[in-house]
C-alpha cells in the first residue's frame, strides 16, 4: 500500500474525519457543514473536527485508512466519509475502532477472541462529537456505541 500524506495540524481533541469518496462535492459540503455544528443537549459544545479532504485518500478501504491513521497514538476512533456516507440520506459516516485487539493476551481475553468486539458502525455527523469525546476520555467504549447503532432501524448511531 502506498504511503499517504501525513495528517498535520490535528489537535489531539479534534475528531478525525477522512474523506475517501470524491464523486459528489455537494454531499461532502453537506457533511462538513453538519460536522461543524455545535453539539450537546443545547448545542453548548463547540465542534472540534479535523477534516482530511485530500484526493490522495480517494478510494481507500477502511482497513487501509486504519493502517494510515494508527500512527497517531492519541486517536481512538476515525470517521470515514465514504461512498455510503455521500449517498445516505442521513450522511452516516463510518466509525472505525483504532484499537489493535490482536495484541491481547488470548487466555485472559478468551471471551473477546470467541466473540470479537465490533470494529465499525455508522453514525450521523452529529454523533461524531459524542462518540469521539466519550472514547477519548474512556467514558464509554467502542462496543457501546456500536450496540446503540445496531439497535437503530437504520443501524446508525444517532446520540443518546
Amino acid at each position: 500500500m502506498k504511503e499517504m500524506p501525513e495528517i498535520v495540524g490535528r489537535d489531539e481533541f479534534d475528531a478525525l474525519v477522512v474523506r475517501t469518496d470524491y464523486a459528489d462535492e455537494a454531499a461532502w459540503q453537506a457533511v462538513a457543514a453538519e460536522l461543524a455544528q455545535a453539539w450537546g443537549d443545547d448545542g453548548e459544545f463547540e465542534a472540534y473536527v479535523h477534516l482530511v479532504d485530500d484526493p490522495a485518500w480517494a478510494g481507500l478501504r477502511p482497513d487501509e485508512v486504519l493502517n494510515q491513521v494508527r500512527r497517531d497514538e492519541n486517536l481512538s476512533v476515525v470517521f470515514v466519509a465514504d461512498r455510503v456516507t455521500m449517498h445516505s440520506p442521513h450522511r452516516a459516516l463510518l466509525a472505525l475502532d483504532i484499537a489493535e485487539h490482536e495484541d491481547l493476551d488470548p487466555l485472559y481475553y478468551g471471551v473477546i477472541i470467541d466473540s470479537p468486539p465490533p470494529r465499525e458502525f455508522r453514525t450521523v455527523p452529529a454523533g461524531v462529537h459524542d462518540v469521539h469525546a466519550n472514547l477519548s476520555i474512556a467514558n464509554m467504549d467502542f462496543a457501546e456505541f456500536a450496540e446503540a447503532a445496531s439497535a437503530d432501524p437504520d443501524r446508525t448511531y444517532r446520540s443518546f
